[in-house]
């Protein structure tokens, strides 16, 4: 039971630690662009690949 419940801490540090990243001010503040793409495209999903990977990492390191 332990371990289920701190996953479930962990995972919802996670999405809590994404709703200020992924709101209006923070994906405003990105201008330009890189390589032809817009710097608020990349940082949107560089984020959101970020949140998913901290994501798969906890996942993961509960089987172990």
């Amino acid at each position: 039971m332990r371990r289920n419940t701190s996953l479930r801490q962990r995972l919802t540090a996670i999405g809590l630690l994404g709703i200020p990243l992924l709101t209006f001010p923070m994906l405003s503040l990105p201008n330009g662009e890189v390589a032809g793409i817009p710097a608020s495209y990349l940082y949107l999903f560089g984020v959101w690949t970020l949140l998913i990977g901290l994501a798969a990492v906890v996942a993961e390191r509960r089987g172990r």
